[in-house]
């Protein structure tokens, strides 16, 4: 059995009095695909920015690579290589496509930053081609596609991917899939937080659902799947 990446155990957090997290628990192996799934306001982008750091988590503990960084400052967690491409791409605008990408490697990943260039390249050719644009010009597209290319720049342990589809067209969310499963495969461990469940499963090696701030489904796919009343109520399917 692969050991455990991330071990989160009794999560809570929110912002200020109000509670997000409501004790959730969650474990991802290395080597797996693991999907967080759930409806608009389950607490998933919460869930996300507790496990970087940006949310304070108020109570449990998440262990990353065997340390603990409940409560470890985001450059901290970065550092031991848990990183996160958010939700709404949130690239630099005014910034190059080289220059994004430079930035990825800023606290992680500067030995290897020419070699991570190249990598990003291949699997991004359009990025390649618009080097000396500003960020901010690209088509939706190519801005995810930056984003995921400058979280690669870190050399992650553990990727998380916050909604990665979200108002791509089905050509490129298909791609997108696709570049999931192949960085998978070589070996990157992904957190793929994403409302477009069925192809979010077709992909994960193992699937959680959240509902208001807590985890109400932890299985496989398969088992979610084959379940009417769970894909009714908490996947709308």
């Amino acid at each position: 059995m692969a050991e455990t990446l991330l071990e989160v155990q009794g999560l809570t957090a929110g912002y200020g009095a109000v509670r997000i997290l409501h004790g959730l628990d969650l474990q991802i192996a290395a080597g797996e695909i693991v999907a967080l799934l759930g409806s608009n306001g389950a607490g998933k982008s919460t869930f996300n920015n507790t496990l970087s750091g940006i949310v304070r988590a108020s109570g449990g503990a998440v262990k990353f690579a065997g340390e603990t960084i409940t409560r470890a400052a985001p450059m901290a967690i970065v550092d031991a290589g848990l990183i996160q491409v958010p939700e709404g791409r949130r690239v630099f605008p005014n910034l190059s496509v080289l220059e994004n990408l430079e930035l990825g490697a800023y606290r992680r990943g500067k030995a290897g930053k020419t070699a991570n260039l190249e990598r990003v390249y291949s699997l991004f050719p359009r990025l390649l081609e618009r080097l000396t644009q500003k960020a901010g010009t690209l088509s939706g597209g190519e801005q995810q596609m930056l984003a995921i290319g400058r979280g690669l720049m870190a050399e992650p342990k553990l990727l998380i991917l916050d909604e990665p589809s979200l108002g791509l067209s089905p050509k490129l969310v298909e791609e997108l899939f696709a570049l999931i499963g192949t960085l998978n495969r070589e070996g990157l461990s992904i957190l793929l937080v994403e409302q477009n469940v069925g192809q979010s499963l077709e992909i994960a090696h193992r699937a959680y659902v959240m509902e208001q701030g807590a985890i109400c489904f932890s299985g496989l796919p398969g088992e979610l799947l084959a379940n009417p009343a769970l894909k009714r109520a908490y996947l709308g399917m």
